[in-house]
């Protein structure tokens, strides 16, 4: 049998907000049962491992801290190799200030080498009009991801992009993106499987990130309608998941899908 893996979004495919996803449990029950390993992957920088686990263990889905590995650690790792023991200006919260450093960087407050902006609701103008000063003084501009808004319990908010784009505006420079779709993200969560190219899938509920990353990684990918894509959607875009169902529900009800096909 061949080894596979899966690398599963987690907001709109285990859980919408505070709310577990009817049928999500009993396929992470599925995937332990046989022992195919997964790797939970958000593009939300503002809890750690830790608090990402409580959260969904709340929910009935209990996983090791290492099944879990979110845009904030995929950016803290990039920088680390780009440029050891650096420093960085951080606009977000305590699950990128925590990988940041576990990774060996430094935060401060003035001549950073990197402005580092994740999600979140603490920035004010003035970090912002700090940030600008500094990316105009040669710091180098990283988002942990391009997400314009994420879902809450009580709808929209703007999401890293929007901040993002406040300073590409106000710079007139591109900030380099780490967080799916990217290639950089994509790649890493892949080597924490030890698995190949084409023993991976990616499992998620949005076109513009994890099916597309998955596609240009050449990743077998399963669009879930639980969250924010609808059927009709899909006529927008250029490329196709591989396979499409409501729920992951479907992935673990007789006949359902056989992983193991998928990865042929």
């Amino acid at each position: 049998m061949m080894s596979r893996g899966c690398l599963i979004d987690m907001d709109g495919v285990i859980y919408r907000g505070t709310e577990l996803i009817p049928g999500a449990d009993q396929f992470i029950k599925r995937l332990t049962t046989e022992k195919i390993p997964f790797l939970f992957l958000t593009n939300n920088s503002q809890r750690t491992r830790r608090d990402i686990v409580t959260k969904i263990s709340r929910m009935g889905i209990n996983v090791k801290e290492e099944q879990v590995f979110s845009c904030a650690m995929a950016t803290a790792r990039f920088l680390a190799q780009q440029k050891p023991n650096g420093t960085a200006f951080v606009i977000g919260e305590g699950g990128l200030l925590n990988s940041m450093h576990n990774n060996g960087y430094s935060i401060v407050d003035h001549d950073p080498d990197y402005v580092v902006v994740g999600e979140g609701r603490t920035f004010n103008m003035e970090m912002i009009e700090s940030a600008v000063r500094m990316i105009l003084n040669g710091a180098k501009l990283i988002a942990t991801n391009l997400d314009p808004n994420c879902p809450t319990h009580h709808g929209l908010r703007p999401g890293c992009g929007a901040i993002v784009a406040m300073l590409e505006t106000a710079t007139g420079i591109k900030a380099f993106s780490v967080g799916k779709p990217s290639p950089v993200m994509m790649r890493m969560a892949r080597k924490e499987l030890e698995l190949t190219t084409a023993e991976t899938y990616m499992i998620g509920d949005t076109m513009e990130t994890d099916i597309l990353g998955g596609v240009q990684m050449g990743y077998k990918t399963i669009l879930v309608l639980s969250g924010g894509t609808k059927r009709d959607d899909l006529i927008r875009y250029a490329y196709r998941p591989d396979v499409i169902v409501d729920s992951v529900a479907e992935l673990c009800k007789p006949p359902y899908i056989n992983l193991t096909e998928l990865v042929a």
